[in-house]
């Protein structure tokens, strides 16, 4: 028996791959969680700083969400519908339309690719392809769009590239925001290739880009940023691609995190917190134009998650029929910015960026952040590290986390902090 302070995971290190990773920062076993906090077998309670990689943006077992989803089986609701029209799907559908596409201008089809984000990448991908007749796809460094071949091909991460087995082709790396810390100007590189008939560089079919780029380290794009790369896509007829799938549903303020920018992409990819209670879901978002699928060219079995739809929808009216959600959120990120900040001012080497509620603590000793990570845990607060050296330690509490427990996580953070600098 293989035994981590008295519990037992001798199953897990028995039957399941080495491939796991979560587990190896938080030794123990889960047994139950509730808003912010989850519980270990051993009744250890731990404040959540990590939210599902931002799929409980709205807490775990919400009660509001909760219940519906309960009523939904005890009513022998649809669980498995394919593509098939249902009663959930529908009131999706209708929710989505009136409470975040049309109070945004936005006139986006709606397409179920299966029930990831890397699902929702892929179709993504394929679908810019197919609407231009071009190849190559233009993604950013540091950029993580998933772990299937396509994603993975637009993917930054040596590490996760390298799994891949063969060559990821198609795909050429631009750099992102202040790369080059203001040194050069970003787009230079990139326009002057696409207008030199000698560069060597295929028209791409799309441009994909995360506004914050989570697993990349939170690095975050500025609003004119983002909008000269829309314009630059505007006028040589690019297809430009927001991932959204761990930045939407509200992480960063707005419920798509391209609204600071005031830019309409032309494809949206969406998972994570879209279903609402953690259930697996994902969307393709396009504009009606470039709906040239056949029927059946892009499918998948479990592309139609009906208790998601319904957490889904449950989630929309309770969060988002108003702006209140959005507020809370920018004003809880100040918060985390204001105490970072005085951890970067009272300790060298120690830097801070983000956007809502994701934040980053940036070490310039890239083993601290894990350090800082560690001691967390000792102390009740999960929380994980990101970027190219896992150089910064991310935080992506939910969104309904209240001021008390997010003073209590940043005091855990402040203190591991202050251990591992001094």
């Amino acid at each position: 028996m293989t035994v981590i302070d008295d519990i037992d995971v001798s199953v897990f290190n028995h039957l399941e791959s080495d491939v796991r990773s979560y587990c190896r920062s938080w030794p123990t076993v889960f047994g139950s969680a509730q808003g912010s906090w989850v519980r270990a077998e051993d009744g250890r309670e731990f404040l959540d700083f990590f939210a599902g990689a931002g799929a409980l943006n709205y807490g775990h077992n919400n009660p509001l969400l909760k219940q519906a989803l309960i009523d939904y089986i005890a009513q022998d609701g649809i669980t498995h519908g394919l593509d098939m029209s249902t009663v959930a799907k529908r009131d999706f559908l209708e929710t989505f339309e009136d409470l975040i596409l049309r109070p945004r201008g936005l006139d986006y089809k709606v397409q179920f690719p299966g029930p990831t984000g890397a699902n929702s990448v892929e179709a993504a991908l394929k679908l810019a392809r197919k609407v231009t007749g071009r190849e190559s796809i233009i993604n950013f460094t540091n950029a993580f769009h998933g772990m299937t071949l396509g994603a993975l091909s637009v993917t930054g991460n040596s590490m996760k590239r390298a799994g891949a087995g063969i060559p990821l082709v198609h795909a050429t790396p631009m750099p992102f925001d202040n790369y080059f810390d203001g040194v050069t100007e970003d787009f230079h590189w990139f326009s002057r290739v696409l207008d030199d008939s000698g560069s060597g560089l295929n028209r791409p079919a799309a441009v994909i880009v995360e506004t914050v780029q989570g697993e990349g380290g939170v690095n975050v794009a500025r609003p004119e940023w983002l909008r000269a790369l829309a314009d630059l896509c505007a006028e040589r007829d690019i297809l430009l691609i927001v991932d959204d799938v761990q930045m939407g549903c509200g992480r960063t303020g707005p419920f798509f995190s391209f609204e600071v920018a005031g830019i309409t992409p032309d494809i949206v990819t969406l998972s994570k917190s879209i279903g609402g209670y953690g259930l697996p879901m994902a969307l393709t978002l396009f504009k009606r134009e470039l709906d040239v699928w056949g029927p059946g060219e892009h499918n998948g079995t479990f592309r139609g998650n009906n208790p998601a739809f319904v957490t889904a929808r449950v989630a929309l009216e309770q969060y988002w029929s108003d702006n209140a959600m959005h507020q809370a959120t920018l004003a809880k990120g100040e918060r985390i910015r204001e105490s970072f900040s005085n951890m970067a001012d009272s300790f060298a080497g120690v830097s801070t960026r983000g956007r809502g509620l994701v934040q980053g603590l940036v070490f310039d000793q890239p083993d601290r952040a894990a350090k800082v990570c560690a001691m967390a845990f000792e102390s009740g607060l999960l929380a994980e590290t990101s970027g190219p050296s896992d150089e910064v330690v991310k935080l992506l509490p939910p969104l309904t986390i209240t001021d008390a427990e997010l003073a209590h996580g940043l005091s855990i953070l402040a203190e591991a902090t202050a251990k591992v600098c001094s």
